[in-house]
């Protein structure tokens, strides 16, 4: 008799990944995952101490899948350099849908008791150090434009998730270019959008 298969952490992961894609990480479960890795529940609790263990695991997985999304969207498309994560975003809530409810809906690990307070997650001070220098304002005025930024594509994404907005691209990025464009023109008002 062969010896059975093997289960790795990465095998888990990529499980998850495919029933979350699909049905939305609610239909995750011990016996989900072992029903499709075709193996009894043992292997996981084997990787894993819990199902907690498990999932924190696969939320920096999935949260990787949606870094190489943005990068795949940035080689793929030609876009001002100042709408490439407003636009990746939305375009992720659309595309991956019940990735973007788990990511950045359920599971969003940002507590903003005030506005300011979204820079306190991890990354977001960097971002909006790049966002500056392309646009060309000066650090402060650029994170609050950032934001601000930030807050209408939020909205714009999960009203795509949660299908009661359906925008094309061309859309999206059209209302995006005229926000930031008002914002921007405030601080420099000859500014034009940076182009792709």
């Amino acid at each position: 008799m062969p010896p059975a298969a093997r289960i790795t952490k990465e095998m888990i992961l990529n499980t998850v990944l495919d029933i979350t894609r699909e049905a939305g990480f609610e239909a995750v479960n011990a016996r989900s995952i072992a029903g499709r890795l075709q193996c009894s529940t043992r292997p996981i609790f084997t990787c894993y101490n819990s199902m907690e263990e498990l999932k924190a695991g696969f939320l920096d997985f999935a949260y990787d899948f949606y870094s190489q999304y943005v990068a795949d969207y940035s080689a793929s498309i030609k876009v001002s350099p100042c709408l490439l994560l407003p636009l990746s975003y939305i375009e992720f809530a659309r595309d991956e849908t019940n990735l973007f409810k788990l990511l950045f809906i359920k599971d969003m690990d940002l507590e903003m008791a005030e506005a300011m307070d979204f820079y306190r997650e991890k990354g977001n001070e960097k971002k909006a150090g790049i966002f500056s220098e392309a646009i060309g304002v000066e650090p402060e005025r650029a994170k609050e434009i950032f934001l601000d930024l930030f807050l209408y594509s939020h909205g714009m994404a999960v009203l795509t998730a949660t299908k009661k907005l359906s925008l094309d691209r061309n859309a999206a990025e059209k209302m995006l270019s005229k926000l930031l464009s008002a914002l921007v023109r405030q601080e420099k008002p000859d500014w034009e959008l940076p182009g792709a």
